[in-house]
């Protein structure tokens, strides 16, 4: 980005405007008659309008300068002239150039005023009828309310996008719900920080210590600490955090708190030995969690028979004899209503899966494989050779414009038809995304959930896996056993040896494990850098494009940060005829491999066969194909599924020459290389190494520091995450006497 500027002039014409989301690329012209092409978030821009544009300069390859509009502040066209341009642009509907000359002709200055206020003045013309006249009037005001929107958040400098997503959710009424309560801002559809809605909020005259501030502020508690794991926080904590947050005293808190609990906005039910506070929300999906499992588990008398003989015909068949452990799975899983199998690599998880899926083929069951991920899934149909989904894709994801809110198609009302569901890497199911699987599975239908407990728990809250093997009701197989051909894995080896809390052995002497001493940042990268670009595709046949790069942490010399910077200035630099857009601090080149960052459920892929769908999710990775000539659209390629982005999309995506760890979970690589040095004490532990070594399937470099690795490893901290879903199924299943 160059140097930022101020300009102020006139529309003279659109180049390009996305209705949508406001993406807007037009010309202004100034006072001196200068003209400037500006890009940027301005809906409903057209020609006549005057505007001052705050932003940065940068310099497109194809159409040189442009400043990419940063603020906005818009003003309605004043003298005839501008009227006339203004309203013959197409900007209102109904109204065309034609009609545009009339208006203007007949109430010269005053037209915009008669629009707004006195619309059944324009039946006066001939051509407009009293209906028409009405219509136009009503798409004016909607109009006029984007633009009130838009200066009104343009005074405290938020973001003009939000403009839009408030004008969608509230139509003309945007202002006044902002006005009333500036606290809906922090809403998790909003995003705006809590801090900046309370500053919003003060100004506005709201007292400091009114209700709907306190409220607000423990509302934004509850949501803020969804993001670290928690389904609910002890009260004490809830009014400390929330008294600390507002300053304000711990009584007028627990006052405000019960009130929300007493109008059943939150919840406080004691478990787990403390007074827990939930959002509604939480607490019905843990609750509803509980019962339904319970249910399943109850639909499993009698239904194993003949599963023995089955099994038998299956090894003789497949030419296979399954462990003990193994084949226990497998039965278990005909006779059981809901079963964990866990394990960590080498221990035959795949296998016994495999055999699992045959049995219930066998036994006539429709069998549904399901994974957190894309690529998670993706794995799982190549080993099973059978086509496995995403649980997003599988319940019908969607998303209501309206309220934000993430709703699933397939429920009770609608349930998966299936008799049988598999769900891989069930350590990153979150609890809400579990209480939707579990809804849309019909009575009696049997549920395997296999996972790997040691890796990281899922980024939303809860920690569902952990819970259901710790809490002892659900049956879980545990395959502890490495077997003989993993254990000629130093990558399989090590992993198990991390997590008993022994370091890994940084000895070259292995065949798919090796660690280069690098303790200087600089040589860390560099060393990074030259592995992926000359040394492994060289050396060891590894294409560039099946290694990955992970770290801890995003943040410092050896954060994914600077190594995607190495990376792609090495792997992918500039050259003729090579478009890209630059967007921040990041350069979007093609060919470069990028990450989305947010679930986006709206955005449409093509596959190659002509499917079309919809929906990018968070952590799934591409490669730039195209970036147009205009620099707003880019062609990106995940997988199988074609998706373009426009230029103001481009703020869910990320370098991913590198990623963190956390990212990196559910993927599987062929080659991975760790960076191994000192980051944030709550990065270095066991899980973080663990997840990062289980990543690699063919070969694991670690380059680093070489104390790094086994202070990971012996540090085995876990964050508690407050969820109250292990102690409930222990209850409920008392409560039914079934233990």
């Amino acid at each position: 980005m160059g140097e930022r500027c101020t300009i102020e002039g006139t529309v003279l014409n659109l180049i390009f405007q996305n209705e949508e989301n406001g993406y807007t690329v037009l010309r202004l012209v100034t006072a001196e008659g200068e003209v400037v092409t500006v890009v940027g978030c301005i809906p409903c821009a057209a020609p006549g309008e005057s505007m001052t544009v705050t932003g940065a300069w940068v310099n497109h390859p194809s159409y040189g300068q442009q400043l990419t509009a940063e603020q906005v502040e818009r003003r309605m066209p004043e003298d005839e002239t501008e009227i006339l341009n203004y309203l013959s642009s197409g900007v209102l509907k109904g109204v065309g150039p034609a009609t545009a000359a009339r208006l203007t002709e007949r109430f010269g200055v005053d037209t915009l005023t008669v629009l707004e206020e006195e619309p059944e003045k324009l039946s006066l013309i001939k051509g407009i009828t009293a209906k028409k006249a009405m219509e136009i009037g009503a798409a004016f005001r909607a109009l006029s309310g984007m633009r009130r929107v838009m200066e009104f958040l343009a005074r405290y400098d938020l973001p003009v996008p939000l403009a839009m997503q408030l004008y969608r959710t509230y139509g003309a009424a945007a202002i006044d719900k902002v006005r009333e309560n500036p606290y809906l801002l922090s809403d998790d559809r909003y995003g705006v920080d809590f801090g900046v809605t309370d500053e919003i909020a003060l100004s506005m005259g709201l007292a400091g210590d009114s209700p709907c501030r306190t409220e607000a502020a423990l509302t934004y508690e509850l949501t803020y600490n969804l993001n670290n794991g928690h389904v609910f926080l002890p009260r004490e904590k809830l009014v400390a955090a929330t008294a600390q947050l507002i300053d304000c005293g711990g009584d007028a808190v627990e006052k405000t708190l019960d009130d929300l609990l007493e109008r059943h906005i939150l919840v406080q039910e004691h478990i787990a030995n403390v007074d827990a506070c939930y959002l509604w929300k939480m607490y019905e999906a843990e609750a509803y969690t509980q019962r339904k499992l319970l249910t399943l588990m109850e639909a499993q008398a009698d239904r194993g028979r003949g599963a023995e003989k089955i099994v038998e015909e299956i090894q003789k068949v497949q030419g296979i004899s399954y462990a003990p452990q193994q084949k226990k799975a497998v039965l278990l899983a005909a006779q059981k209503g809901v079963l964990l199998l866990t394990g960590g690599p080498g221990t035959g998880k795949t296998t016994s899966v495999r055999g699992i899926v045959t049995l219930f083929e066998r036994m006539g069951l429709d069998v549904m494989l399901l994974a957190p991920t894309g690529r998670a899934a993706q794995r799982m149909s190549e080993l099973c050779d059978r086509e496995a989904q995403t649980v997003h894709r599988a319940l019908g994801m969607t998303l209501n414009d309206q309220t934000g809110e993430i709703g699933f198609t397939k429920n009770e009302k609608d349930p998966l038809a299936a008799d049988a569901v598999i769900v891989d890497e069930m350590s990153m199911v979150d609890l809400l995304l579990m209480r939707a699987l579990l809804a849309a599975l019909r009575p009696g239908c049997r549920l395997v959930m296999v996972g790997d407990p040691d890796q990281l728990p899922s980024v939303g809250a809860g920690n569902v896996f952990g819970d259901l093997i710790r809490s002892g009701v659900v049956e879980t197989i545990s395959l502890t056993e490495i077997f003989r051909q993993a254990r000629q894995s130093a990558i399989i080896r090590n992993a198990h040896a991390v997590n008993l809390g022994q370091p890994p052995q940084l000895e070259n002497k292995q065949s798919d494990f090796f660690f280069l001493c690098r303790r200087t940042p600089d040589r860390l990268v560099d060393t990074v850098v030259e592995l992926c670009k000359t040394r492994l595709p060289e050396k060891m046949g590894i294409p560039t494009d099946q290694i990955q790069v992970l770290s801890p942490t995003r943040k410092g010399a050896a954060g994914t940060g600077n190594l995607n910077r190495a990376l792609q200035a090495a792997l992918n630099p500039p050259a003729a005829g090579k478009h890209q857009k630059e967007w921040g601090d990041l350069i979007f080149r093609e060919g470069d491999r990028v990450m989305q960052t947010k679930n986006n459920y709206d955005v449409v892929w093509e596959k190659t066969d002509g499917t079309v769908g919809t929906g990018i999710f968070n952590g799934d990775v591409g490669t730039i194909q195209e970036v147009d000539p205009s620099g707003e659209l880019l062609t990106i390629l995940f997988d199988d599924r074609l998706v373009t982005y426009t230029a103001d999309m481009l703020s869910q995506l990320e370098m991913a020459y590198a990623v963190t760890v956390h990212k990196a979970q559910g993927s599987e690589y062929r080659a991975v290389i760790l960076a191994t040095a000192p980051a944030a004490p709550s990065l270095m532990v066991r899980g973080v190494l663990y997840t990062a070594i289980t990543r690699a399937r063919d070969l694991l470099i670690l380059v680093g520091d070489d104390t790094v690795p086994a202070r990971m490893a012996a540090n085995d901290k876990q964050q508690r995450r407050y969820s109250g879903l292990r102690r409930r199924l222990k209850e409920g299943v008392n409560a039914a006497g079934c233990e």
